[in-house]
């Protein structure tokens, strides 16, 4: 995630004007420019990529014709669609804001919430697999979120105010799409504040549910193998001593629960948290997800989605502890059931 400031404070004279060299003249910053710092895990990014996911709103098309136009510098300076990222750059923006109903929410009572716990505080659901968390640019009305405000409206301005933050009221963190199982979602801000930094702190316990391609010589493990973004920014990969993107460590526990033939039941334990850490990690061993269009084109076909479900979460919030644990989706049972039947 960045950080997103607004700096009224920057003029177009006297002491607080911006003046880096140009062929011809100095460059003004405008009032009412927004400023982002590049923070380390959005090093090594192309600009123009990089804004097109934070601002998922704007196609890229359009994220480039404002970097052409002069609407984005870096650090004071025009730069080209292709400049790449470094920690602690600091991205100014202007003209970054759309029609007011471009970034409306829309409720949703038409997707049912399998509701775990609720407080007033969080409430705690089993996410359905192929459902999406947050609206994007191709999605904007059949997400969690959409799901979420028509039950609890009053979630609408429970986020930090970084970039994008508006999408994504309540969310503390995410599963994929086509991943089932246990999420926790905040319905104050002060929830909020408390759950992301207990993210950050790496102090919840998340567990996870996984049939795997193959049998596991070992049956318990540790999987360490730091992760980067592909060239494409499309998925992840292990990091080699080549790459360059960023590189960030992730490690993840697994036990093997019980040999099925072709197949295993897996348990993990991720102790970071990385995009798509449990998916690359077992692909990168041998054993990938069944259903696993991208980690795992050996094991694709055999199911209509990855079999992978969020199935305990355990936390602390305002001094109380926290544990649940999410039903396995129909489809995760029903090929269980077919697999261990046909052993």
């Amino acid at each position: 995630m960045v950080e997103l400031v607004y700096t009224p404070v920057l003029g177009t004279g006297g002491a607080t004007r911006a003046s880096p060299s140009l062929a011809r003249g100095t460059l003004h910053l405008k009032i009412g420019m927004k400023k982002i710092i590049v923070k380390e895990e959005n090093a090594g990014q192309r600009i123009d990529r990089f804004l097109a996911r934070e601002f998922f709103l704007y196609s890229r098309a359009e994220i480039i014709k404002k970097i052409k136009k002069g609407e984005v510098l870096v650090n004071g300076k025009i730069i080209k669609p292709s400049y790449v990222l470094e920690e602690g750059n600091a991205i100014m923006l202007e003209n970054f804001s759309k029609k007011e109903s471009d970034n409306d929410l829309f409720a949703n009572k038409d997707i049912k919430l399998d509701i775990i716990f609720e407080n007033e505080d969080v409430v705690v659901i089993n996410k359905q697999a192929g459902l999406q968390v947050h609206p994007s640019f191709n999605e904007k009305k059949n997400t969690l979120v959409n799901a979420l405000l028509a039950k609890y409206p009053q979630i609408i301005n429970v986020h930090d105010g970084s970039v994008g933050a508006e999408l994504r009221p309540g969310i503390v963190h995410r599963l994929d799409k086509d991943t089932s199982g246990i999420m926790v979602i905040a319905l104050n801000v002060e929830a909020f504040l408390a759950l992301k930094e207990n993210f950050k702190n790496r102090t919840i316990q998340k567990q996870y549910l996984a049939i795997a391609k193959g049998i596991f010589i070992e049956k318990e493990g540790i999987i360490e193998k730091s992760i980067a973004k592909s060239s494409s920014y499309k998925k992840q990969i292990i990091a080699r001593s080549n790459t360059k993107t960023v590189i960030r460590p992730a490690e993840t526990h697994f036990k093997v629960l019980k040999d099925l033939g072709e197949y295993s039941l897996i348990e993990l334990t991720p102790k970071t948290g990385r995009t798509h850490q449990i998916r690359i990690h077992l692909a990168s061993i041998g054993h990938p997800i069944v259903g696993d269009n991208i980690y795992g084109k050996e094991a694709e076909g055999v199911a209509l989605r990855h079999l992978l479900h969020a199935q305990k979460l355990k936390f602390s919030l305002f001094e109380k502890e926290y544990e649940f644990v999410a039903p396995l989706a129909q489809d995760f049972e029903e090929f269980l059931e077919k697999i261990e039947q046909g052993k």
